[in-house]
């Protein structure tokens, strides 16, 4: 089957996911996913029919399976799958919406483009890709709380012990496969473990990278005022000094009067 276009769905379209994100995408679709069609639910399709008590008391058998699995853990696992890839649909609304805003900017003004690198998450679009990590987060970890605490930890007993109405005593249920299913339990707890991690990191590059560029873009700033600043100086400098040059112009009618008087003073003191 190919997965590439759920791929470009979910990632929210290629151009606008990190390296983090493909690799998000790649556990959760080779190990979560596929894992959870193609061997998950072959171990636990038959459970209730092969849940066993020690007693033939009819209702007994199911009133303790539903007390030591009150949602089983493919319902979980799929209602976990559902919730942690529907943040990146809004990725995917964000990104259509830009889409449609830049054909409709281009067609009305003669070719021009709206996002000067359209490639990139900026402006609303890098809030919606954030927003989206914390969501996947808190999915992922809400979803493992829950698990962990609905079936008291990761581990599934061999034997347990219920005395629920209408079982007429303590009886003992056994669960089937419990080794199998245990393993199972921790490779998909691992994996979303995994995938938290990476949604964390992804978080952590990208508000790392929109400081730095802050950071940058300031000190480009403040670089080129100051030499504007510079510019302007020099500008003024150089016209004060053209000023004062100006003023210290002599009158050419005084000049004159002095050089025709200069050879009658000569005369005299001779």
């Amino acid at each position: 089957m190919n997965w590439n276009w759920l791929q470009a769905l979910i990632s929210g379209v290629n151009k606008y996911s990190t390296v983090f994100s493909r690799a998000w995408l790649a556990v959760v679709f080779i190990f979560r996913v596929m894992v959870f069609v193609v061997a998950a639910q072959r171990v636990w399709a038959e459970e209730m029919k092969e849940f066993e008590c020690n007693t033939k008391q009819p209702g007994c058998t199911n009133v303790c399976y539903d007390y030591l699995f009150p949602i089983s853990h493919i319902s979980l696992w799929a209602l976990q799958l559902i919730f942690i890839i529907s943040p990146s649909l809004m990725v995917v609304a964000h990104v259509k919406y830009r889409e449609m805003k830049e054909f409709k900017f281009s067609t009305t003004h003669k070719g021009q483009r709206l996002y000067a690198r359209p490639g990139k998450k900026r402006g609303g679009l890098w809030w919606t890709y954030l927003v989206s990590l914390i969501l996947k987060v808190s999915f992922d970890a809400g979803f493992l709380y829950i698990l962990y605490n609905i079936h008291e930890g990761f581990d599934l007993p061999r034997l347990s012990k219920c005395s629920l109405e209408p079982c007429p005593y303590t009886v003992d249920c056994y669960i089937s496969r419990p080794t199998e299913k245990k393993i199972f339990t921790l490779f998909m707890v691992v994996s979303s473990a995994v995938c938290i991690l990476m949604c964390i990191f992804e978080m952590v590059y990208l508000i790392c990278k929109r400081i730095t560029n802050l950071i940058k873009r300031n000190i480009y700033a403040e670089r080129k005022a100051f030499v504007e600043m510079q510019e302007l100086n020099s500008l003024s400098g150089t016209h004060s000094r053209y000023k004062s040059r100006s003023s210290l112009r002599v009158d050419p009618t005084v000049s004159i009067q002095n050089q025709s008087s200069r050879p009658r003073t000569q005369q005299l003191r001779n």
